[in-house]
Parts: structure tokens; C-alpha cells; sequence
């Protein structure tokens, strides 16, 4: 028997039927807002529809590579050793090597929220946050922002950022989010963020549909957008 497939009513429908009424609102107002939301609506559709399809992605590439970390107790793991108790990894490449001054803005921006975020993602995944750079200054600017939930490892011969989008050939730093399983004991890629600068649309920094920041998001809300020449610091 073919699995019932669930028809939903129009995104035009459920915008017309919205009983939300704002004070003082003109009739234009409502009519623009009324057309906005049924836009609302269907790209909420599309959001879930993206994470159906990318659920459903076919078993990616196993992980072979001699990837080696450091974590903050100083001890030693494999890829393996990041997951914990859990069967789905989330590891961010943060933009901290070495040779750099200092964390990358925009890691930190996105970083700041997600240890925010962390203890309630722990539930249902493993979420690590990965630099280049010794596990002590990794270490040092957690202290500095105030993060408490975030676990932070380093790269300790930069195999995994060669292989996973973390560096590039030609030895430029990039941030990556890639997303790994464990099922049956062997470990696999499952996905990581492709939209960089060859995918940006004109006029655009290369970003990711959703975007992983909540910063990006709460500007989109706002009749200033997010702008195109305005950037988070790390101090003020």
C-alpha cells in the first residue's frame, strides 16, 4: 500500500485565514504583510523540505584518515573519541591557526551563540568546536568570551582541516561545519557546507540556507537587513 502522502492547504489559504491584526496598521500595510507571510509560510515548507532531502542523504565517504586531537583535560583522541556517548558528530573548523593573531570574527560571532546552545544540542548530538591553534590558546580565549558549554579540541597535525574544508591547497584557513555518523561502528561523513564564494549570488558574502548564525537571522527581521559592508568585532 502506498504511504499516505499528507496534501497541505495553500500557503495563500493559511496567510488570508491569519486573525493577527497589528495596531493602527493601515490597509496597505495589512495587504503587503498578508503576501509576505504566505511567502513566510512556503519557505518554511522549503526549509523542512531541504532537511528532508538532506536526511535522506545516501551513507557518505567513510572516515579513514590519521586524524589526531587534543581536547581540554590534554588528552589525546581519534574522530572516533569525538563523538562521546552519541552517534551523530557536529564539528566546527573554527579560523584559529597558529600563525594567526587572533580568533576570526565571524567564528566567534557564530561560536558565541552556539555555546549558548550547546547543553540543549548535547541532548541529541556531539557538538565540538576544532582550531589549529595549541589547545591552550584555544583554551585561554574560551576564558575571554565566557564560554562554559562548548568543547573545544585541536588539530594536532591538521589532517582533518586538510581533508574536511578546514584548509585549503594552497594552505588558507576556512571555517567548515561537517557533520559526521556512527553507525554499525564504522564512521562516516553525512554532509558539510558547500555554499562558498563560487555559489554566492551577486552582491552576497558566500552564505549557508538556513544560516548557522543567529546574528544574520534577527538582522533579516529588521528594515536594515544584514547589509553588505558591515561585519561583527570582537570587542566594541
Amino acid at each position: 500500500m502506498d504511504a499516505k502522502i499528507e496534501t497541505l492547504p495553500p500557503a495563500d489559504q493559511l496567510a488570508h485565514e491569519n486573525a493577527v491584526r497589528v495596531p493602527n496598521e493601515s490597509a496597505a500595510y495589512r495587504a503587503a504583510r498578508t503576501a509576505l507571510l504566505a511567502q513566510e509560510i512556503e519557505l518554511r515548507r522549503k526549509i523542512e523540505s531541504v532537511a528532508a532531502q538532506r536526511r535522506a542523504l545516501p551513507p557518505g565517504g567513510p572516515v579513514i584518515g590519521d586524524y589526531r586531537f587534543i581536547g581540554e583535560d590534554g588528552s589525546t583522541t581519534d574522530l572516533a573519541g569525538l563523538f562521546g556517548d552519541k552517534d551523530t558528530l557536529v564539528a566546527y573548523t573554527a579560523m584559529y591557526g597558529p600563525e594567526r593573531e587572533k580568533f576570526c570574527p565571524m567564528c566567534t560571532n557564530l561560536l558565541d551563540s552556539w555555546d549558548g546552545n550547546a547543553r540543549d544540542i548535547g541532548q541529541k548530538v556531539s557538538l565540538v568546536a576544532i582550531g589549529r591553534s595549541p589547545i591552550e590558546r584555544l583554551t585561554a580565549f574560551k576564558r575571554e568570551r565566557g564560554w562554559k558549554h562548548l568543547r573545544l579540541y585541536t588539530d594536532l597535525n591538521s589532517n582533518y582541516a586538510k581533508d574536511y574544508f578546514g584548509l585549503t591547497p594552497g594552505g588558507d584557513e576556512m571555517p567548515a561545519v561537517n557533520v559526521f555518523t556512527r553507525r554499525d561502528g564504522t564512521i562516516r561523513h553525512f554532509w558539510t557546507g558547500e555554499m562558498s564564494g563560487s555559489t554566492a549570488d551577486p552582491g552576497q558574502d558566500p552564505r549557508g540556507a538556513p544560516d548557522a548564525a543567529a546574528l544574520w537571522t534577527v538582522l533579516d527581521m529588521t528594515p536594515e537587513g544584514r547589509g553588505g559592508d558591515w561585519y561583527p568585532k570582537l570587542s566594541y
